[in-house]
This record gives C-alpha cells, structure tokens and sequence, in this order.
C-alpha cells in the first residue's frame, strides 16, 4: 500500500471532498493502566478525569507547577483500570517517564505504545461514515472503543484517531485506502488548525498557560476539580487576570513557517507580540497557522512574521467564539 509523504504530494492540493487518512508519524500514544490510574490522573491533568465514562474522550493538559503547559492531549478511557492519550510523538518518551516517577506506590503502569504500533487520521465531511465502513465501527464525537485491538477515538470537533498495531497497518491501510483518500499527514495538521486545536510539541512546551492556547474554551481544563500541577495559576489567570493574549488563527501567503516564529505588529513596535504554535500548508495554497498573540494587537494593525516589515498574516475565523477580554476580578479595599 503506497501511502503519500509530503514530499508526494503537491501543494497547494484540492482537498478531499468527503474524508481523508494519512499516517501520522508524529503523534504518540501512551497507556495508563491499573487500578489507581483515574486517582493518579486525576491530580496530574488539567481536566476532571474521574468525571469520564468508559469510552469518552477529552482534551486535557499536563502543566508545569507553573501552569505553563508541557502537553497537550486527547485522553480517552479504554476500561475502568485503563486511560489512553494522544500526544505528540516528540514527548511521548519523556512525558511517560516524567509521569512514572510520581506514580511511586501507586497501582498503574504507563507505557508508551507508540513503539508498537502508529497512529492514523481521518478527517473531512464523512470521517466517520469512511471509518465505520472501513472498520465497522465508528465512534461519536468525543468517544473511543477498541475493536479487534484497534483503538478508534473520534475526536470533540469530530476528526477519527486511529492507534493500529505495527502488524495490522497495512492491512488497514487499505481498509480505509477504499473509502477515504489517502493524503500527507500535514493535511491532518491543517483540519487541527481549521478546527482551532493546538498541539503542544517539544518546540512549544513549557511556554503557555491552557487559556493563551484556548484550552479553556475547547473543553480542556476543569476550573472545579481538585489540585493538580500548576492549577493555582490557572485559576488565578481564570478569575483574577486580564486575558491578554490568545490563540489565533491566520493565514500566510507563503511557505510554512517554522514552529516558535515570532509575530511582530505596529501596535508593539520592534516588540514581538506573538508566537507560531503550529503551522501547515493550506489546501488552496499558502500557509495556515495558530498563534498565540497579544489581543490588543490585531484590532489596530496588521500582523507580521519574523520582523514588522516582514510578510503580512491574514487572520481567519476559528470555528468557537473567543469572549472578550474582562476586568480582573479583585476585591474592593474597604
């Protein structure tokens, strides 16, 4: 089964009309499996992970004591005793052995199942009509299930991650090869884009509070569940500081942009006020990305890469509505 790179495919390309697959070679899957992995969880990640039924599915955050996340995640529950989570591929070892250190006596084991097998994207119109044919099963929006040891999640904003064993690929490759077009995996990149979802990689990590990334308003962090790594500044940013900046969505009439490229708008002079999170060619030509940004910085001027005189960003909706920024909420001296 040929399955195209992104050396194989031009750009720009007409994008598929129904649904589209592509290998993902940079996302990564751990496993958190016993039966303390929903406690543990639980006072790890930005989200309420005892609130999951089996078979829903996330998105959630590991943060810095800081607040600043150090990964982004879709995180599914597979039983009772076991918890899933799509990652990008250049954490994935590092983030399970920064986790196994704090399970200590704990009953779980995580594992990193990247190394044995690949992670697979579907997206468009009829992802999941491709996936059940395909498969035969598909799961609704925000849900997961295991069928004949394939893991199949379907993503809140309804795009299909599929974690297939090594010895099972290509054999679903052309299972789904026969209702889906095969495309490069950037083009999953640019639907997570399209879809107004960040991924967290090595080149970001460490740099961003959930709410910069939109992480709150995407369904990625419980403001009511208990302590976890960096949930005081969290909250404190929730409920006592004025949001300044944001993720945004824009379009370049250019080439993709490297990861961690600054943007730069007459509002904040030769100050940068904005960073590239991620980048991908767009179907009809140039380039879309998601950026963090000072709000303050689009309402008067134009956004611009690598220097003020550099190339002029476009922005373009995102697909949730982004609240206006709101007064601290401090108390009244008396």
């Amino acid at each position: 089964m040929h399955i195209p790179s992104p050396a194989s495919v031009p750009s720009p390309y007409v994008p598929p009309t129904g649904a589209a697959w592509s290998l993902l070679p940079h996302t990564g899957y751990l496993d958190f499996d016993g039966v303390d992995a929903t406690s543990f969880l639980q006072g790890q990640l930005s989200n309420d992970v005892a609130a999951l039924a089996v078979g829903d599915a996330q998105w959630s955050s590991y943060n810095s004591p800081k607040g600043r996340m150090l990964a982004s995640m879709l995180l599914w529950r597979a039983s009772a005793t076991s918890y899933r989570a799509f990652v990008a591929a250049d954490l994935a070892p590092t983030l399970r052995q920064r986790l196994a250190i704090f399970v200590m006596r704990a009953k779980l084991v995580v594992t990193d199942r990247s190394v044995t097998g690949i992670c697979v994207g579907v997206t468009g119109a009829t992802a999941g009509a491709a996936v059940q044919a395909a498969l035969g099963v598909a799961p609704d929006a925000g849900h997961g299930v295991t069928h004949d040891e394939v893991d199949i999640v379907a993503t809140p904003d309804g795009r299909v991650l599929i974690h297939v064993p090594t010895a099972a690929r290509d054999a679903i490759a052309d299972q789904l090869a026969a209702h889906a077009t095969a495309v490069e995996w950037t083009y999953w990149d640019w639907a997570a884009i399209a879809a107004g979802i960040p991924t967290i990689g090595a080149a970001t990590q460490d740099q961003f509070v959930p709410q910069t990334l939109n992480w709150d308003l995407v369904g990625g962090v419980n403001f009511r569940k208990g302590c976890y790594p960096g949930q005081e500044i969290v909250a404190r940013m929730q409920y006592l500081g004025r949001q300044k900046e944001r993720l945004l969505r824009l379009h370049i009439d250019g080439a993709v942009p490297a990861i961690g490229t600054r943007l730069y708008s007459a509002v904040f002079g030769d100050q940068a006020c904005g960073t590239i999170v991620n980048a991908a060619p767009a179907p009809t030509g140039g380039s879309d990305l998601l950026a963090v940004a000072q709000i303050s910085a689009t309402h008067d001027a134009s956004l611009h890469l690598g220097a003020l005189e550099g190339p002029v960003v476009s922005l373009l909706p995102l697909p949730y509505a982004i609240p206006a920024p709101v007064a601290p909420n401090r108390p009244k001296l008396t």
